[in-house]
């Protein structure tokens, strides 16, 4: 576990656009670490990616919140481990999760 001080039900009680913030915040980690040929600091990033994306699925429960998250998830997996099979670029993930980082900081 990575984000050992993070307890699950503060990370529960996020809004899905702070929780998808988050995520992004380590998906973006994980592309620059990547493009700078650091592979350790890059598989850091995306365990820390997929165990918040596991956390938020395990605490939603509103079905049309899970399978954003759940397809996300997937086209992560694709995209970072995979074979690429949707043909994702760095740029469209960054729009992706910064839609959310905007969205996340109008809440506050």
């Amino acid at each position: 576990m990575q984000h050992r001080d993070l307890e699950e039900k503060r990370w529960a009680a996020m809004p899905l656009v702070e929780q998808m913030a988050n995520i992004g915040s380590e998906v973006i980690r994980f592309m620059k670490w990547k493009g700078k040929n650091n592979h350790e600091y890059a598989h850091l990033a995306l365990l820390r990616a997929l165990e918040l994306f596991d956390l938020t699925l395990t605490a939603k429960t509103v079905s049309s919140e899970l399978r954003e998250v759940a397809r996300a998830r997937e086209l992560w997996l694709d995209y970072s481990m995979g074979d690429n099979q949707y043909r994702q670029t760095a740029s469209q993930w960054e729009k992706y999760f910064t839609a959310f980082a905007y969205a996340a900081r109008q809440l506050r």
